[in-house]
């Protein structure tokens, strides 16, 4: 009865300590202004939008991340393999716009690429849980959020969800 009672207490901690997977994007994300290519600004909404009925695979990434550009050949696989069914986003955490553009073009970053213009723990990063980067979402074609939550490490997962939702 003791190792039932300690596994049952351990089940709760573990089970309260998992992040939530969120199914929708908070207003603040949404209503966040990224900047465009074209130093255009843009509203996370209005990207979203614009992508309205189509699978989205988000990127959360920065030119100055070593794992987000070690992840870059498979989020390219990837985009090989899906992009005819999937939009690829791309929202960096670089310093400054200068730096952004030359990460896109040295790393030859492929998909849609907007630069957030702060640090993961701004308004941003906090709407979106950010505590790492490389990190991919995954919006299916009603618009909702079916993976919240991958690093550089759940390629196999990823690529799960979007077999299902392409």
């Amino acid at each position: 009865m003791k190792k039932i009672f300690v596994l049952a207490t351990m089940l709760i901690s573990t089970l309260g300590c998992a992040q939530k997977e969120e199914t929708a994007f908070k207003n603040e994300s949404l209503n966040y202004t990224l900047k465009t290519t074209n130093d255009q600004p843009i509203t996370f909404q209005e990207v979203v939008k614009k992508h309205e009925g189509k699978t989205i695979f988000i990127e959360l990434w920065a030119s100055w991340c070593s794992d987000c550009i070690k992840a870059m050949p498979e989020v390219k696989k990837l985009n090989q393999i899906y992009g005819k069914d999937v939009v690829f986003v791309n929202l960096s955490f670089d310093k400054t716009f200068e730096k952004w553009i030359q990460g896109i073009e040295k790393h030859e970053v492929e998909g849609e690429n907007y630069f957030i213009g702060d640090n993961m723990k701004g308004p941003f990063g906090k709407s979106l849980d950010v505590d790492w980067i490389p990190r991919y979402l995954i919006v299916d074609k009603t618009g909702k959020i079916v993976l919240y939550r991958a690093i550089e490490k759940d390629f196999d997962k990823i690529k799960e969800v979007l077999n299902k939702v392409k």
